[in-house]
C-alpha cells in the first residue's frame, strides 16, 4: 500500500509553456467546433450529472440513479423534500460542476499530481457506474474509464501530463458553452424544466438570474484554472528577469 500511495503522489514536471498553450488551443477548438463538440459534449454531461449526484448525497437526498442519453443529455433522479436548501443545492450543482472539476484538475495538474488526478477520475467514474440506470450510460462510462485507465497505465509520463492539461482546459472551457446554450434554449422556450427554471420555481428568482450565476462561476473558474495551469511556467522566466 505504501508503494502504491508513493506512486499516486509522485509529481511530474510541467510541459513547456508552448505545449500548455497548444493543449488549451486544441481544447478550445474541440469545444468551439460544432461536430467535435457534439462528439465530446457527453464528457461534460458526465460531470454535470455527477455534480447533481454528489450534491444530492451531501444534502442527504435519496439518490435513485443517473441516466446518460445518446443525445448528450442526462438526468439524475433523487427523492426527498421537493423544496428547501437540499433541492436547491442539487439543482444548482449541475451546470457549475464541469468548471469546478476543471479547476480541481488544473490544481492537481499544475502541482504535478497527474497520476493522482487520473486515478481520482477512475474512482469517481467507478462510483458513478454503480448509479447508472441505462445501457448507454454504462457503455459511456466504461469507454471513458477504459481510456483514462489506458492513459494512466500505458502512456509515458510526459504524454500523461499533456493529456491532463488538455483535459483540465476542456472541462473549464466546456463548462461555459452549455450555459450559453441553455440561455439560447430558454429564449426560444425550449427548456421549461431546466435547472435554472427549477431554481426559479424554488426561489421565485427569475431563471435568467441563475443562468447568470452559472456563467459567472464558470468564467471565474476558467480564469483561475487557466492561471493555475500557466503560472509555474510564467514565474520561471520572470524570476530570471527580476
Amino acid at each position: 500500500m505504501e508503494a502504491l500511495w508513493n506512486q499516486l503522489i509522485a509529481t511530474q514536471a510541467a510541459p513547456p509553456l508552448w505545449l500548455i498553450g497548444v493543449s488549451g488551443l486544441v481544447a478550445l477548438i474541440v469545444v468551439g467546433y460544432r461536430p467535435s463538440w457534439h462528439l465530446s459534449r457527453g464528457l461534460i454531461t458526465i460531470a454535470h450529472e455527477g455534480g447533481h449526484a454528489l450534491a444530492a448525497v451531501l444534502t442527504r437526498r435519496k439518490l435513485r440513479g443517473i441516466r446518460l442519453h445518446s443525445d448528450t443529455s442526462g438526468v439524475t433522479l433523487t427523492r426527498g423534500n421537493p423544496t428547501g436548501p437540499g433541492m436547491m443545492i442539487t439543482a444548482a450543482a449541475g451546470y457549475v460542476a464541469p468548471s469546478l472539476v476543471g479547476v480541481g484538475a488544473a490544481w492537481l495538474t499544475s502541482a504535478g499530481y497527474v497520476t493522482l488526478l487520473l486515478w481520482g477520475v477512475l474512482a469517481l467514474l467507478a462510483c458513478m457506474l454503480l448509479l447508472i440506470r441505462n445501457a448507454f450510460g454504462v457503455v459511456s462510462l466504461l469507454v471513458v474509464g477504459g481510456a483514462v485507465f489506458a492513459v494512466s497505465w500505458f502512456a509515458p509520463a510526459d504524454v500523461q501530463g499533456v493529456i491532463a492539461y488538455g483535459a483540465a482546459w476542456f472541462l473549464m472551457l466546456g463548462g461555459v458553452r452549455p450555459i450559453l446554450e441553455l440561455q439560447g434554449k430558454r429564449r426560444r422556450g425550449r427548456a421549461p424544466d431546466s435547472d435554472a427554471d427549477q431554481l426559479a420555481r424554488l426561489t421565485r428568482i427569475p431563471g435568467g438570474f441563475w443562468v447568470l450565476v452559472f456563467f459567472v462561476i464558470a468564467v471565474a473558474a476558467l480564469g483561475y484554472g487557466g492561471y493555475l495551469l500557466v503560472r509555474s511556467e510564467i514565474a520561471l522566466p520572470l524570476a530570471f528577469l527580476s
